[in-house]
């Protein structure tokens, strides 16, 4: 008989409608608005709200004029809330897909670089053997694709763990590093120079992503390590496609794993200029939560993905 991991056996009585109250609280900070949004009146919010209270037997919330504001006790039940919600909705899923006749289900994020070729490989791969399972794929940065697996939107993600938060929640397999390099259209006015200076990077319009990534970070801490103020002539975005669209039909620079765009350069649409960026990115790898068991969908999804990975990348020493 499973039984709870701490001594707080009356939480095992809390139930779904307790949850989804939780939530609505922590969105709407105030239990009037909270109890329209869950469909109830405010006397039974206050009810549901004094329930999980006494069942835990900490305040989960603090009441003041303005509304209610979660504790430190609430902030920890409203992630697990969140998380317990989320895999109650995917088990839904996969019963609905199972009644439909397709073998599973599975959610992956990933970073560009295994993005564009590690993933959609095992994925292909793996679609040929088992048609009938469902994947959904979300490209991003580590942290917010980390954050969706930790709250359980996500079953695998391949990028990084970027920091502490979360991460004796999970398991990181290291698969390969990813260097980056300046990519410019064909034709670009730097293009053809034997050399080129962190300077004449300068002088040109940029495609970063946005303020606060590690990537810009980095990007913008060489610049100042070579007495430079960093590029200000910026466009911002996250999307792979828009950046190829943007390479393509300006003199705007950016920097990118080579791979990642690797059927361009090897076309001559695009090139990488000669200057060594010393930007260098920790190395990427397959994350899942530790305390996680995999759906048989999503452990398919794993294997491929561990047998593509020994294909294309040398043991990680």
């Amino acid at each position: 008989m499973v039984q709870p991991t701490t001594g707080w056996f009356n939480a095992t009585r809390l139930k779904t409608r307790h949850l989804l109250l939780l939530l609505h609280l922590y969105e709407q900070r105030s239990v009037l608005r909270a109890a329209e949004a869950a469909n109830m009146t405010q006397p039974a919010a206050s009810k549901l709200l004094a329930e999980m209270e006494d069942l835990l037997g900490v305040p989960l919330f603090e009441r003041h004029a303005r509304g209610v504001e979660p504790t430190w006790y609430g902030m920890v039940l409203i992630r697990r809330a969140r998380s317990a919600l989320s895999e109650i909705g995917r088990a839904q899923d996969e019963i609905a897909a199972l009644r439909s006749g397709r073998t599973g289900q599975a959610a992956i994020g990933t970073v560009v670089n295994p993005g564009t070729n590690l993933v959609p490989q095992a994925v292909a791969a793996l679609k040929r053997d088992f048609p009938d399972i469902l994947i959904r794929i979300e490209m991003d940065y580590s942290r917010p694709l980390v954050a969706k697996l930790l709250d359980g939107q996500l079953d695998i993600v391949v990028g990084r763990i970027m920091g502490a938060e979360g991460s004796s929640e999970l398991e990181f397999e290291p698969l390969a590093d990813e260097p980056h390099s300046v990519i410019v259209r064909a034709g670009h006015p730097l293009a053809a120079r034997k050399r080129v200076s962190y300077g004449d990077l300068v002088d040109y319009g940029w495609i970063m992503p946005p303020e606060g990534s590690v990537l810009r970070s980095r990007l913008d801490a060489v610049f100042l390590e070579h007495g430079l103020v960093p590029p200000q002539n910026i466009v911002e975005t996250t999307s792979l496609p828009v950046t190829i669209h943007l390479l393509r039909h300006s003199d705007l620079l950016t920097a990118l794993p080579a791979e990642s765009v690797a059927p361009y350069l090897q076309t001559g649409q695009m090139l990488v200029l000669p200057i060594a960026l010393d930007v260098r990115m920790e190395f990427f790898g397959i994350i899942r939560r530790r305390d996680q068991l995999l759906s048989p969908g999503a452990e398919r999804v794993l294997e491929a993905l561990r047998l593509t990975a020994r294909r294309l990348y040398p043991p990680v020493a």
